[in-house]
């Protein structure tokens, strides 16, 4: 069995298949090694916005409804005793659609259309931990095989690559058995979800509840985070909510217990059904929450370096644009002609993460900061939402769907201060 290649690739959820698809599309010898057996299940919303899709473009991954990509037209956001609507910005930078599907499928689509550009993709391995030289520089990786049920059997194997990519989620243990651990005061989210059976799985529109309530209403108080219903098409929605912690150390909430109080209290209009399947939750590490994003010899690429958006807990389009830019790194490390221009081709990708995305995840953090505040948060929900001069903006930020260059007051609003917050 072959052990060597170019670039080996820990993980092949959305972050590592696409670095996988993209490295293999520029004629890397590339072995992705995914734990699992796909289709394997995910906690997720299932839901992807405009900017999630336009990786989708990029990536060129068909997304027809007939093979269950049902699409959206926009956020309905309920909260504070109003339900408005907020279609998708016609924007030239993004389009004008969000999609649905199910992590299983999409997982286990992305991860073949990684083999499909020539990426060795190979399930049920377990990696156990980097392999290092005599100066400290990540040269490969040991892994051993799992069985259908994710028990780990054989003996370790070693990888070979002169560069790794570490996408293997929120466990990142490969970089914390590097040392490189996670940031103490960067935003943490708990997410939990399950399927129910509604009347109105096929609506065309991603719907949030702004008020999630610790206990009853009489005697309790406003949470920070959000409950969601998005439609799947297939006679059921993915229904879950989250919630924040601005200092990543989240409160010990029954999340479970949470989402069956707010369902019980909210939503009733869906008519949910039959639940299918269990509630299933998940961590959720934000802005930048584990770096360096680069060491020597490795990359951490998406979950592992905890590059979901703070705004709207979205991890899908962030991993799968950090694959792209892992990818242009290693173009320009294998162009390079000597050691120094190709180490600083390498580390050129922790620079490029923090170009695109520094700003936007520090202005993430304040706003985590001021939703903890429940004074705040009950401002915002009853007197931001009917007032629609500020949801432009509001709901152009909350997305992360704007305009870069040009745009409306809005667009150039965001664009100045994300440049203007520091890219820590």
């Amino acid at each position: 069995m072959k052990t060597e290649a170019d670039v080996i690739v820990i993980g092949a959820g959305p972050g590592g298949a696409a670095t996988a698809r993209y490295l293999a599309a520029e004629g890397f010898d590339v072995i992705a090694l995914e734990k699992a057996h796909f289709p394997r299940e995910k906690v997720c919303g299932d839901g992807l916005t405009p900017r999630a899709v336009k990786e989708l473009q990029l990536i060129g991954l068909p997304t027809p409804r007939e093979e269950g990509w049902i699409p959206n037209e926009g956020l309905r956001m309920v909260g504070g005793g109003h339900r408005l609507e907020f279609p998708w910005h016609d924007l030239e930078s993004f389009p004008k659609y969000g999609l649905s599907l199910p992590r299983a499928q999409f997982d286990h689509r992305l991860a073949e259309h990684a083999r499909a550009a020539g990426a060795d993709v190979r399930e049920g391995w377990h990696v156990d931990a980097a392999v290092t030289d005599d100066d400290g520089r990540v040269v490969g990786v040991t892994a051993r095989a799992t069985d259908e049920t994710g028990r780990k059997v054989g003996e370790p194997t070693e990888y070979r690559a002169p560069l790794v990519i570490a996408a293997d989620g929120v466990s990142a243990r490969i970089a914390l058995g590097l040392g490189i651990e996670r940031k103490k005061n960067r935003p943490m989210g708990i997410a939990v979800r399950t399927y129910f059976e509604t009347p109105r799985h096929d609506e065309e529109w991603m719907e949030g509840h702004l008020e999630i309530w610790d206990g009853e209403r009489g005697n309790s108080k406003l949470l920070p985070g959000y409950g969601w219903i998005f439609p799947l098409g297939d006679g059921t929605a993915n229904v879950g909510l989250g919630t924040l912690s601005a200092t990543g150390t989240p409160p010990k909430l029954d999340h479970k217990a949470l989402l069956l109080d707010w369902l019980e209290h909210s939503a009733k209009d869906w008519e949910f059904g039959a639940q299918v399947g269990v509630i299933k939750g998940a961590a959720i590490p934000m802005a930048f929450s584990r770096q360096p994003h680069y060491v020597p010899g490795m990359m951490l690429v998406g979950d592992s370096g905890g590059m979901v958006n703070p705004f709207n807990g979205e991890g899908i389009a962030y991993a799968m644009q950090a694959a792209r830019r892992a990818t242009e790194a290693a173009v320009a490390w294998r162009e390079a002609t000597d050691d120094v221009a190709r180490e600083r081709a390498l580390a050129s990708y922790a620079r490029m993460m923090k170009d695109d995305l520094g700003g936007y995840y520090s202005l993430g953090r304040v706003f985590a900061a001021l939703i903890e505040k429940p004074a705040i948060m009950k401002v915002c929900t009853r007197h931001g939402l009917p007032r629609p001069l500020i949801m432009e903006f509001v709901s152009r930020l909350l997305a992360d769907v704007y305009e870069p260059r040009g745009g409306n007051w809005a667009d150039k609003l965001l664009v100045a201060m994300t440049k203007v917050a520091p890219a820590a």
